[in-house]
């Protein structure tokens, strides 16, 4: 250390205090007892690091001392006596992720509480289950096939039925409701600060552009902050932000090494050193239009403190890539245009999307924050909001995003879907008693619906493939010969009509997105669907075996057209077809 200096008698605490000198605490590391004695988070934003003790004076370093000494107070009432010394900036940091980092680490990761977590889901118990549930399978396999997959092909007919159902009444209310619910949105007397999550892990391929991208969000900046959230293994992308200059709105924040590495681990982490009362999530890849957040902003101003959420439209900029993307692209329209607002206007809960996603930082910190361990922890928070009493709103903005347009590639990142929509049902259905009284009867069966259907429907869907082609004498069904012709034909029927209806939801949200062309592609999405028959058994697999982990999705394949200040904003999600763009 130099310039220690020689008196090191205790002072007041709010007295002007001198400086020791200059510290290099990786040389000279702190002491590890008093990192847990303060808010980590003010150590790290305001550049302080708890060192040493020295008699009955604390050591505090201080990146700027002068700065520091507002804080004297707050650092007495937990250290006692203090004093500050200098360390250089990159030092100070350096010495902040060894030693707070393991104590943000284990923060980040059990932000969620227990009982909503899936990190403490009863994994024998669950493995017992499914084995005492195998055994009747098993033999039933062997004695009487034929019971076994008339069983089967019962339960997924039913939930092939809720489902329909589900997706009718949502078509219905977003059909009822786009006439009626208009409104002049109301702007803010004063805009709230929104603070804008971005997790990167590996994205050298788009973090140049991702800077330009936000950049062209129109919002007051002194009222935004970006946090690019990186992982402390990720040098490649810290290399390629290293090279742009970051704007004043924005910072990189590092993730410190844990048990774990998920995208929910790296938001919890951010959070607590964001500043927004309205917090906000884009991927890497998206690119927003420019009006989003005063949209945002102006929703939340419009809305009761009930609304804790507001969910945006995604589509992609790559829809034309090939078969695969235009596929992707229906399934999206369908779900963000039509189902979700359907599902939101019939107050049934909503499973969020992982961008475009706007919180009040009061709810969400009142929800627990992400479960770090839940490999969709957009979905898990939706079901956890709604069960505080929470509602989510769908707001007509527009991100575009790309499309992952191969097979291998789709299959893993549908699997860590399927994977996160099987743990979430397990942890939220722990108590279903509890889950009854909290969301009530609407949201109980909404839940059956929407998560065991949907893992129903993907695991079992070869039993239906065969009735799409009975009533054209194409194929003859396993229980052909033990069921009534007109049983078969019914439950052909069933299926047809709910492909049917898949079609004409499909259709209507490409309309919205200004794609009808696409439309042209929705009798293939049948055989796109198969795809997910793989993908939920992969799912199934890693939910016992690996459940917490993260299968990343590559990006930077097709790179998109940067949005242009006074250019066109989000179009809105009505009832009639927007203009074409472009064909698909």
């Amino acid at each position: 250390m130099r310039g220690a200096a020689t008196d090191s008698g205790p002072r007041p605490a709010a007295a002007p205090l001198r400086s020791w000198g200059q510290v290099d605490p990786v040389v000279l590391p702190p002491e590890g007892a008093l990192a847990g004695a303060v808010d980590p988070v003010l150590l790290l934003r305001e550049g302080l690091l708890p060192w040493r003790r020295s008699g009955a004076v604390t050591v505090v370093l201080a990146a700027d001392p002068g700065r520091a000494q507002a804080h004297l107070p707050l650092l007495a009432r937990e250290l006692g006596p203090v004093r500050l010394a200098a360390a250089a900036p990159d030092r100070l940091a350096e010495a902040q992720r060894r030693t707070l980092g393991p104590l943000l680490a284990r923060a980040a990761e059990e932000r969620c509480p227990p009982w909503a977590s899936c990190r403490t889901l009863p994994r024998r118990r669950l493995l017992a289950v499914l084995a005492l549930a195998a055994g009747p399978a098993v033999g039933l396999a062997v004695t009487a096939p034929a019971v076994l997959v008339g069983l089967l092909t019962g339960w997924t007919l039913l939930t092939l039925a809720l489902l329909a159902g589900l997706r009718a009444a949502a078509l219905m209310a977003t059909l009822r409701r786009d006439r009626t619910d208009a409104g002049a949105e109301v702007i803010p007397s004063r805009w709230p600060v929104v603070s804008l999550l971005v997790p990167l892990y590996r994205e050298q391929a788009v973090a140049g552009h991702l800077l330009r991208r936000l950049g062209a969000l129109d919002y007051p900046r002194d009222r935004l902050e970006v946090l690019l959230i990186l992982e402390d293994d990720d040098p490649v992308t810290r290399a390629a932000l290293g090279a742009a200059v970051l704007p004043s709105w924005a910072q990189v924040v590092e993730v410190p090494e844990g048990l774990l590495r998920t995208k929910p681990r790296a938001l919890n982490h951010a959070l607590r050193l964001a500043r927004g009362t309205i917090v906000g999530i884009y991927d890497a890849e998206d690119v927003p239009a420019p009006d989003h957040l005063r949209r945002v902003a102006a929703r939340f101003a419009r809305r009761g403190p009930e609304v804790a959420c507001v969910q945006g439209v995604l589509d992609y900029f790559n829809a034309r890539r090939n078969w695969m993307a235009r596929c992707f692209a229906l399934e999206y329209a369908a779900w963000f245009r039509v189902l979700l607002p359907g599902l939101a206007r019939l107050g049934c809960p909503v499973p969020l999307g992982g961008t475009t996603l706007f919180l009040r930082r009061e709810a969400l910190e009142a929800a627990g924050g992400w479960d770090a361990h839940n490999v969709t922890e957009d979905a898990d928070l939706g079901l956890r909001l709604a069960r505080l009493g929470y509602r989510t709103e769908i707001l007509p903005i527009v991100t575009e995003e790309e499309a992952n347009a191969r097979p291998w590639a789709w299959i893993r990142q549908r699997s860590r879907w399927l994977k996160g929509y099987a743990v979430t049902y397990a942890v939220h259905m722990r108590d279903p008693a509890q889950l009854w009284r909290e969301m009530g009867s609407r949201g109980f069966w909404a839940v059956q619906i929407l998560f065991l259907g949907t893992l129903s429907q993907f695991a079992l869907a070869p039993l239906l493939w065969a009735l799409w082609l009975v009533p054209f004498g194409l194929a003859v069904h396993p229980l052909g010969g033990a069921l009534p012709e007109r049983a078969l034909l019914a439950a052909s029927g069933l299926c047809l009509l709910a492909t049917v209806l898949d079609w004409t939801v499909a259709g209507l949200g490409a309309r919205r997105a200004g794609k009808a062309g696409l439309s042209l592609w929705a009798p293939t999405l049948p055989l796109y669907f198969a795809m997910g028959t793989f993908a939920v058994w992969r799912a199934l697999a890693e939910a016992v075996l690996c459940p917490f982990r993260w299968d990343k999705t590559a990006h930077g394949l097709d790179m998109p057209t940067l949005p242009r200040r006074g250019a066109a904003p989000s179009p809105p999600v009505t009832g009639r077809p927007a203009p074409w763009r472009r064909r698909a």
